[in-house]
């Protein structure tokens, strides 16, 4: 099992049918890949926040993020502008990634003010699931089971379809 697929996302899950749905493609995914799930803490964001005060918030949770992040790291930036992609796209990619030998995929998904500019100035691909703006929590089930969908596409999986 030579692929290495992290999640790395901020702030953790609160409620317990999203953990439950995780640890289920975590489960799936485990079967393709080494899989790890990793969370910093996020910045206290009330709706009042000022534009300065969202975009320091963003720069410390964004400096949590990058110290995760290793040199060698193939990181995939979860951000609504980034390109969008069909699941035999995501799965493509995927497999370009790692036959250029990546040996860990992270794929990043910030708070709910979305991720620093420095962690997508890092990443390798910007990946927009949709222009719809989804809860960030949510998107860490999404992310999960398209990884899963990608890589079932990969081994020739019925899954897919």
């Amino acid at each position: 099992m030579a692929a290495h697929v992290r999640v790395l996302c901020v702030g953790a899950l609160r409620h317990e049918h999203l953990k439950k749905a995780c640890a289920e493609y975590e489960k799936m995914l485990s079967r393709h890949a080494k899989v790890t799930v990793e969370e910093v803490a996020d910045e206290r964001a009330p709706e009042t926040l000022s534009e300065s005060q969202r975009q320091e918030a963003l720069r410390r949770e964004g400096a949590r993020l990058l110290q995760r992040i290793a040199p060698g790291d193939t990181v995939v930036a979860l951000c609504i502008d980034g390109e969008e992609v069909d699941s035999p796209g995501l799965a493509a990619r995927i497999d370009g990634f790692l036959t250029r030998g990546a040996s860990r995929l992270t794929f990043v998904i910030g708070s709910s003010l979305g991720l620093d500019a420095d962690v997508i100035a890092r990443a390798d691909w910007k990946l927009s699931f949709s222009r719809m703006t989804f809860p960030h929590q949510l998107m860490r089930v999404l992310a999960l089971e398209q990884v899963y969908r990608a890589f079932s596409i990969l081994a020739g999986s019925p899954y897919h379809k």
